[in-house]
C-alpha cells in the first residue's frame, strides 16, 4: 500500500468514521474533535485535493442547499486505494503500539 503522511492518514480516518458523502468542514471537525488541535480548513481541503490527485478518494458536487443561501457543497467518498492505505496505516500502527500501553499510562 501507498505511504501516507499523517495528515493524509487523519483525513482518510475521519472519512472512514464520517462516511462517504462528507465535507471537508465536518472532515475537520471531527479531526479537531478527536486530536484536540487547531485545524486550518485550508490545510484540510489542500490534503483532501493532494488524496483525490492520489485517487485514494474522489469528490462530488451536491446540490444546492436552500440553507447555504443555493449553494452548492462538494462531498467526498472514500476509494479502494484509500481504504487500502489507511488500513495498511493502521495496521502498521497497532503492530508497532502492542504492548507498550502500560509504557504511556503515566505520561
Amino acid at each position: 500500500a501507498p505511504v501516507i503522511g499523517e495528515f493524509e492518514q487523519l483525513a482518510l480516518l475521519a472519512l472512514v468514521r464520517l462516511g462517504n458523502g462528507a465535507y471537508g468542514a465536518a472532515i475537520r471537525r471531527e479531526i479537531q474533535e478527536r486530536t484536540n488541535r487547531e485545524v486550518a480548513i485550508g490545510t484540510v481541503y489542500m490534503t483532501l485535493a493532494r488524496l483525490e490527485a492520489k485517487r485514494m478518494i474522489c469528490s462530488y458536487i451536491g446540490n444546492p442547499a436552500a440553507y447555504r443561501g443555493g449553494r452548492r457543497r462538494k462531498h467526498y467518498t472514500l476509494l479502494a486505494p484509500g481504504r487500502a492505505a489507511v488500513a495498511h496505516a493502521y495496521r502498521s500502527f497497532r503492530f508497532m503500539v502492542e504492548g507498550l500501553e502500560r509504557r504511556f499510562e503515566s505520561l
